[in-house]
């Protein structure tokens, strides 16, 4: 059994442990440096007020999955930008679309219009993910270069709320 809540400082640490355990597997997030339990409550921290983070965890209170959605520069002020990550192996079990219900309950209650996911195109799995939530293509990015200097192409999907 999976419930979503509002994720806590309290839980940066196992966030970062799963984030870590993505990153270091690779080939699914344009991040490719660890992060610590100190930055993802940095980054919760950064826009309290127009960003939200939920956390999936199982009956024993693991975290399973995290979601959260925040401004960016490169969007309209009357959007936001979505990111995803489920625990590597407990994909397709109903995780991502748990904490995406959270997602879009707190977005509209923000007042945003619209959601942003930018997406790497060789993540299958991402792209998949967010086009069967209702996302539909609206951007494409092509040589961006990553901070370890992979060079992917990232795609951006829209959800109006």
């Amino acid at each position: 059994m999976i419930a979503v809540r509002r994720a806590s400082s309290m839980d940066a640490g196992s966030m970062a442990d799963l984030l870590n355990t993505i990153i270091k597997k690779g080939g699914t997030t344009a991040k490719t440096q660890a992060v610590t339990a100190k930055e993802i409550v940095e980054w919760m921290e950064f826009s309290p007020n127009q960003s939200a983070w939920h956390v999936a965890v199982d009956n024993r209170e693991t975290v399973t999955g995290f979601q959260w959605f925040e401004p960016v520069a490169y969007l309209p002020p009357e959007a936001c930008n979505i990111a995803t990550f489920v625990e590597v192996g407990r994909t397709g079990l109903g995780i991502g679309s748990s904490l995406f219900e959270a997602t879009k309950t707190a977005a509209r209650q923000l007042g945003y219009a619209w959601i942003n996911a930018n997406i790497r195109t060789d993540n299958e799995g991402g792209v998949t993910y967010y086009q069967s939530r209702g996302f539909r293509d609206w951007r494409l990015d092509e040589g961006v270069e990553l901070a370890d200097g992979t060079i992917v192409s990232k795609v951006h999907k829209r959800y109006d709320i």
